[in-house]
């Protein structure tokens, strides 16, 4: 069923509107000092459909730490360079445990359980600079991310960078277990200064959306015609982003919302409606398992009001 954009433009504009107005907006998160800073009342929100209609509403060009969103993109970067045998250091499974917990590490010898858990996004950072000097492999990911957006101007946020190196002791921990488990093969400290870096990548709403468009039509970017991955890939891409996209509340949001999507606890959402659309969302408040807790209540709204969820109205 396509959507026509005057009730895409009205469905984004009221669904804002309705955010702006409640008081139970999260918290924001504390543990990167930079992202302590953020106003708590941002609201964005972004659809761009099939037509590269951009529907849009709150502040939508207002740019953000994308922080964990940006693991879909090394994950897609990674998966064109050594295909299905990434999978050897990297699981596909849920972790149902947080983002950033090493008990489970432990359990299963090093290899993370999938790659968006910090752990498994840390490996997935390991093999894109495996051959590369740091500069080398970040300039890469945010290349890529340049063209999927079509928009040069977006850049890291070095504060944000030298914020989390600073107190990433736990993501250290992860990194050097894994090592010890030869998951890591370069220098932690390479591997995890490329990390930091591509979570600390700021974007808008509007930029966000147009970057993941791929993934909603079958691996295609549909202002060129060109494909970005293969049909299958994006799928997978997108099972992967259903069940561990949201961390321990993936089944939530899997519920709620009915979408692949992922978070980052810079308040982002990147949702995808397969065949539909690319939809960003940002507020900066977070809920208990660290995702935008305003931006999944939109995100139930509008796959609510459109009929988009992937299991049917």
């Amino acid at each position: 069923m396509s959507t026509s954009t005057s009730l895409l433009d009205q469905v984004v504009r009221e669904i804002a509107d309705e955010m702006a107005q409640r008081s139970d907006r999260g918290e924001v998160a504390s543990y990167i000092p930079e992202l302590a800073r953020v106003d708590a009342n941002s609201f964005g929100l972004v659809v761009v459909d099939a037509d590269g209609h951009v529907a849009a509403a709150g502040d939508r060009e207002t740019p953000f730490s994308i922080q964990s969103i940006s693991k879909v993109f090394t994950l897609t970067l990674a998966l064109g360079k050594v295909g299905d045998r990434l999978w050897s250091r990297v699981g596909r499974e849920p972790s149902g445990s947080p983002f950033n917990s090493i008990v489970q590490l432990e359990r299963e010898r090093g290899i993370p359980r999938n790659p968006f858990i910090n752990a498994g996004a840390i490996a997935v950072t390991d093999l894109i600079l495996s051959g590369h000097q740091p500069r080398e492999a970040l300039g890469e990911i945010l290349r890529f991310m340049r063209f999927l957006a079509d928009d040069s101007s977006i850049t890291i946020d070095e504060a944000v960078a030298a914020s989390e190196q600073r107190t990433g002791f736990r993501n250290i921990a992860l990194a050097n277990y894994m090592k010890s488990f030869g998951v890591i093969e370069n220098s932690v400290d390479f591997t995890l200064g490329v990390y930091f870096h591509h979570c600390a990548i700021a974007m808008s709403c509007r930029q966000l959306a147009m970057a993941g468009r791929y993934l909603a039509y079958a691996g295609r970017n549909p202002s060129t015609g060109l494909n970005v991955v293969q049909a299958e890939r994006a799928r997978r891409i997108n099972a992967i982003m259903m069940t561990c996209g949201h961390y321990d509340g993936s089944g939530e949001f899997a519920y709620r919302v009915g979408l692949p999507g992922k978070s980052g606890v810079g308040g982002g959402i990147l949702a995808i409606a397969p065949g539909k659309a690319s939809i960003a969302v940002w507020s900066p408040g977070l809920d208990a398992n660290g995702n935008s807790h305003l931006g999944r209540m939109a995100l139930e709204a509008l796959t609510r009001r459109l009929g988009w969820s992937i299991f049917g109205v």
